[in-house]
């Protein structure tokens, strides 16, 4: 049965008029915009105890502490945050009237397009809430990007977010799946992008972060999820922002493990090129779930369920994971390139390269301008690829970049590649690790 899709100010006004709901909006960044829908439908004297927007940065430190690292967009702001609202709630809200509440803190802090629009707007949003009177508290942390062209458009969003999140966290936090697809109710597609989810708290301690964060790239709200090697999610850009990024990309239901023999002299190659280290250099092993929501179109629990066990598997092996819909290098590479990497690394099988320029997997009129516009995304920033060597089956002869079939009208444009050293075999590699395709 298909879940009743409520528009925004009918989810606030019916916040609004539950009786035992009631909390704190603290919002740094693009104006009251979640506490405005809650004003605007009415009734908000039995759901909001305070507002706060507290803009200027002293005030906002003698507030909330300062930040070390000196980002305010940041989740250890909204936590922060979360934690000063919620403890005053408690602490000061004690007396009969509020013995039947259950408890809110809701925060965000963000930054929407500056005037120059040379800004990337994105921020972080949370709720901190008692699902039951007088309990626990359990914590939803949200980060977002905000894809809209106009600052206007972009605070409308974020206060529609907002509620969505208020309104998930009090009617669909014990059905996590609903509560994610519901975080973006009365949204237009391309709006926003949501790229990561923490939860923690006695109602979701049966939910899985991994599925969670798989969740949002299967309905389309996020591109990839990062997983470090403790299993836990990071936020993309914090985590990769202006490193050293290797990758190897692996298939869905790959069935061995990643070549990680080939992949160490790969990554022993990109530090002899590079000059990057371990320490400033960060390793990533790719699931790829685009091929799946191709075929499928619809993605099941399974998969998703076999997507979060490949990832605390690998995680096991002390890599980071990353788990995307990038079906493309070019795209991969386009979307790495967004978070400023000194160099990148990509390592590949050299018999996808066969795919690549061979004229007969594209259309003869598209061809041409598909190939080049692979180049450009690949190629445009310090990006090189990394190809290992397979074994042909019927010849049984290993395949390098040296002998690899090109398309006779693509070899040109392979060869400057190639010479150029865009793209690189993986040298001292041992033959007995060469796979056969």
């Amino acid at each position: 049965m298909a879940r009743e899709i409520f528009e925004t100010k009918r989810k606030a006004l019916k916040i609004n008029l539950n009786p035992d709901v009631y909390g704190t909006f603290a919002e740094i960044g693009a104006g009251q915009e979640v506490a405005r829908n809650f004003f605007e439908a009415g009734a908000a004297s039995g759901t909001i105890a305070k507002t706060i927007s507290a803009y200027d940065m002293t005030f906002s430190d003698a507030i909330y502490g300062v930040e070390e690292s000196g980002r305010y967009v940041s989740r250890t702001r909204v936590i922060k945050m979360l934690n000063h609202e919620f403890n005053l709630l408690t602490e000061r809200l004690c007396g009969q009237k509020y013995q039947t509440k259950r408890f809110f803190a809701f925060a965000n802090t963000v930054t929407t397009l500056n005037f120059a629009k040379n800004n990337e707007p994105h921020g972080w949003i949370g709720i901190r809430f008692q699902s039951v009177v007088d309990g626990p508290f359990n914590d939803i942390v949200v980060h977002v990007r905000l894809l809209d062209s106009d600052s206007r458009l972009q605070s409308k969003v974020l206060g529609i977010l907002g509620v969505n999140l208020i309104f998930a966290a009090y009617y669909y936090s014990e059905n996590p799946q609903t509560m994610i697809e519901s975080l973006v109710d009365n949204l237009s597609i391309g709006s926003v992008e949501i790229d990561l989810v923490k939860v923690t708290g006695p109602i979701f301690e049966s939910a899985n972060e991994r599925l969670l964060n798989l969740y949002l790239i299967a309905k389309g709200f996020a591109r990839a999820a990062i997983f470090r090697p403790d299993a836990k999610a990071a936020q993309i850009k914090d985590y990769l922002y202006k490193k050293n990024i290797i990758i190897l990309r692996t298939k869905y239901r790959q069935k061995s493990n990643p070549n990680f023999d080939l992949f160490n002299s790969a990554l022993e190659q990109f530090y002899k090129n590079t000059g990057a280290t371990p320490q400033n250099t960060v390793v990533l092993i790719e699931i790829l779930m685009g091929n799946v929501l191709d075929e499928e179109q619809l993605i099941t629990d399974q998969d998703l369920a076999y997507f979060a066990e490949r990832a605390e598997y690998l995680c096991a092996t002390g890599n980071n994971i990353m788990v995307s819909n990038f079906r493309r290098n070019n795209h991969l590479a386009e979307f790495i390139g967004s978070f400023k990497p000194q160099h990148v690394g990509i390592v590949t099988n050299v018999s996808n390269l066969k795919n690549i320029f061979n004229t007969q997997n594209y259309s003869k009129e598209t061809y041409t301008n598909e190939l080049l516009s692979y180049i450009s995304g690949m190629f445009s920033k310090d990006v090189k690829l990394y190809a290992y060597p397979y074994l042909d089956k019927k010849s049984q002869t290993i395949i390098t970049t040296q002998n690899v079939p090109v398309a006779q009208e693509a070899q040109s444009l392979f060869d400057f590649l190639i010479k150029n050293k865009y793209i690189v075999d993986i040298e001292n590699y041992e033959a007995k690790y060469v796979k056969t395709v």
